[in-house]
């Protein structure tokens, strides 16, 4: 699942920039399925990565290898950068689920702008950037834990 979850950001990540673009053009109806059928996929990546994690892989066995890892209970390269993807990717996630519920509930079908659209315009900004920031991050603890050694 680390793999799934590593190769889904790869695709998720131009898919948004994308989205975004299609809203520049007028393309709301398009945009708004890009991004459910995005949420739609990560939350099944998700949950089936923390499955996974929790009752199947130990993580910390796989990335006993790379020379940035120690399981010793002492400070690394890689728990570090792995407690900065998390404080990214948990906020970034909440944010996501929020901005696409409000946008379904308060968007007219077929969407259009209306009053909602500046604070839709800014919470889904930050959570672009927040996404960014969680696919940066995700792949630089995967390849210093897994792919480094």
């Amino acid at each position: 699942m680390l793999d799934v979850v590593f190769l889904t950001m790869f695709i998720i990540v131009p898919v948004l920039a994308w989205s975004i673009a299609l809203v520049r053009k007028g393309k709301y109806q398009l945009h708004k399925r890009l991004q459910v059928v995005m949420a739609t996929v990560l939350l099944v990546a998700i949950v089936a990565f923390e499955v996974d994690l929790r009752f199947f892989t130990d993580w910390r066995a796989k990335a006993d290898a790379s020379p940035y890892f120690a399981n010793d209970g002492n400070w690394n390269v890689v728990w570090v950068l792995l407690f900065v993807h998390l404080a990214f990717a948990v906020p970034t996630s909440i944010l996501w689920a929020w901005v696409v519920t409000q946008a379904l509930r308060r968007f007219p079908r077929p969407p259009q702008p209306n009053e909602h659209a500046s604070k839709h315009r800014l919470t889904g900004r930050l959570a672009g950037i927040g996404m960014l920031c969680t696919a940066v991050t995700g792949w630089g603890f995967y390849w210093l834990a897994f792919v480094s050694t």
